[in-house]
């Protein structure tokens, strides 16, 4: 039983790498943009699909594509914000989020039905020479491909980080993130800001959705899982910590890989649901997050 549950508490970290990489890009655009994007999930899956036929047509192993899937999914964010968001953004804060959510619930649809007539409902997975490779130590099984994953996430989640605390741009974005007609007035293109923001969120979903596609596996209908997941771990870690958010993202998938252990598997999404729930009505603010001035 011991080992029962020491082996679920790794799996449970390295999913919960996956879930806290997934998060970033939504946190990225609901903290500075104000936007609620329920589409995340569909372009997560995108991502797990270009780097799936980048591997099956072109050979590139997933990793080496991954610069590749970021590049063109920012290239697609840029066109969705120009096209949709663009225009949510316009509108008073308060007011953003249920219009994102009108918005960006059509494209979901959208998504969908445009994966299922390109790429069929069939699940598709990256089956690379090293993905049933695993480090043992004490009798439990660590699988090469999903501590990559966790890896990504860690490296994924200081960067930002340095980026927010560090650069010229960081910086532009936090002040608009606070307040964006402050850092209007200041000089600050929040325009600039926003498009950069939402293209990098979509960038890191598409990331994400590598990860997915070699560790787990993607098809159409995959997006709405995943958005509530990473909806989830931006509750619990509330805004304002990168890395709180990989964190966050970690005791998700402890939670939930312990619960399937104890519980059984049947009660693992409703664990988390119930999390999520305690959270949001008892630390609203979420355990890293802070308030805004």
């Amino acid at each position: 039983m011991s080992q029962l549950v020491a082996q679920s508490i790794v799996s449970g970290l390295l999913l919960g790498g996956v879930y806290g990489l997934v998060a970033l890009g939504l946190a990225l655009s609901f903290g500075v943009l104000h936007v609620l994007n329920v589409a995340h999930g569909e372009l997560l899956m995108l991502g797990g699909y270009l780097a799936f036929f980048a591997f099956t047509n072109w050979g590139l192993d997933p990793f080496v594509s991954l610069p590749l899937v970021f590049i063109v999914m920012f290239g697609f964010g840029v066109l969705l914000y120009l096209c949709l968001f663009r225009f949510v953004t316009r509108t008073e804060t308060h007011t953003r989020i249920k219009n994102s959510l009108l918005v960006s619930f059509g494209l979901a649809l959208v998504l969908q039905a445009l994966a299922v007539r390109f790429f069929t409902a069939d699940e598709r997975t990256i089956s690379t020479a090293y993905s049933s490779e695993a480090l043992t130590v004490w009798s439990i099984r660590i699988p090469v491909v999903r501590l990559a994953g966790l890896v990504v996430a860690v490296v994924a989640a200081l960067a930002l980080e340095w980026i927010l605390s560090r650069t010229r741009f960081g910086k532009a974005l936090r002040a608009t993130s606070e307040d964006w007609t402050r850092a209007a007035l200041t000089g600050i293109d929040v325009r600039r800001v926003y498009l950069i923001a939402f293209a990098v969120s979509a960038a890191l979903a598409a990331t994400a959705g590598s990860m997915v596609s070699l560790g787990y596996s993607v098809s159409p209908g995959i997006g709405l899982g995943w958005t509530l997941k990473a909806l989830i771990v931006v509750v619990l870690a509330g805004l304002g910590s990168m890395r709180g958010i990989v964190v966050a993202g970690v005791a998700l998938g402890l939670v939930e890989s312990l619960a399937s252990v104890w519980i059984g598997g049947q009660y693992r999404e409703v664990t988390a649901l119930v999390l999520f729930l305690i959270v949001l009505s008892f630390r609203p603010l979420g355990f890293f997050g802070r308030a805004r001035a």
